[in-house]
């Protein structure tokens, strides 16, 4: 846990886990490449029906991800995952 400008925080802030590359695959999975040099697949398919992420059923824009400071996003950054959230759930490749 740390503080910054009276806000605490629970994650190490330290060594901040960020993606660096990510690549959309088949049957909604991602490719991701994180900065402490871990490779993982996340499987996308059981956020699909959550809320904001509905809009990635679209293959062609679940296809055109792209990392915006350190985070995977979609539609010009209107939606986005957190970094820390596909590393924890995704699984090491």
């Amino acid at each position: 846990m740390y503080s910054v400008d009276g806000i605490a925080y629970a994650d190490n802030q330290d060594n901040p886990i960020i993606v660096v590359s990510v690549r959309a695959l088949e049957d909604y999975n991602l490719w991701i490449r994180f900065s402490n040099g871990e490779t993982k697949v996340f499987d996308f398919t059981p956020l699909l029906e959550k809320g904001v992420f509905n809009a990635l059923k679209n293959k062609k824009v679940f296809e055109d991800v792209y990392v915006d400071y350190g985070v995977p996003v979609w539609c010009n950054g209107e939606i986005d995952i957190a970094p820390e959230h596909l590393y924890h759930q995704g699984v090491s490749v």
